[in-house]
């Protein structure tokens, strides 16, 4: 799973979706302890997530990293404490309950958010992740999917966002998501760079 609720912030890449690759996890893991180490006493969690973190799911070699918080109290002190690490926030870029972070250079590349629990941002992003590791089959045709969208728009991230839209709210409507979250998730990812 890409972050379907926001636009890639480094948009002036090519999209490149490639196999899986089994080193993803891990360095999750390294992200992981890195950033418990400035918000971990507030941090309610720190999820891998988008299609790194389903096995088997052709993605963008991009991890995708959601710090939960408690409440909104929490975040300007994350935000503080991120950027003494080399996270520089971005704002919410659209997307309520949901502040977005410009990495520090180096790799892996990744893309690091800071969600309020409950929020619909984190639940859509722990619910796709959850329904594509219970359900190998759609994670592979939504693999094959991201490919081919990949292929044919290289350079045109919102025409590659607009294209698995369908797809991921067929998805979260499955997994529960009410009407209200569908159509805020819908407009997220329709807003053009």
């Amino acid at each position: 799973m890409e972050v379907p609720l926001t636009s890639d912030v480094s948009t002036g890449r090519s999209i490149t979706v490639v196999d899986y690759d089994p080193a993803w996890p891990a360095q999750f893991e390294s992200l992981r302890s890195m950033i418990l180490s400035a918000v971990g006493d507030i941090a309610v969690a720190v999820e891998h997530v988008g299609s790194t973190s389903v096995p088997d799911l052709a993605a963008k070699p991009i991890i995708d990293i959601d710090i939960v918080v408690a409440s909104a109290a929490d975040v300007s002190v994350a935000i503080e404490r991120l950027a003494v690490i080399g996270y520089a926030h971005r704002g919410n870029l659209g997307v309520e309950g949901r502040e977005a972070f410009e990495s520090p250079p180096g790799p892996p590349q990744r893309h690091l958010y800071l969600c309020i629990q409950g929020g619909t941002a984190l639940q859509n992003h722990l619910a796709l992740r959850e329904y594509l590791r219970r359900n190998s089959d759609v994670a592979a045709k939504y693999g094959r999917l991201k490919k081919q969208l990949a292929a044919r728009f290289p350079n045109d991230m919102n025409t590659y966002i607009d294209g698995k839209t369908d797809f991921v709210l067929g998805v979260l409507r499955d997994m529960g998501l009410s009407d209200h979250q569908l159509a805020e998730i819908d407009a997220v990812n329709r807003l053009k760079l």
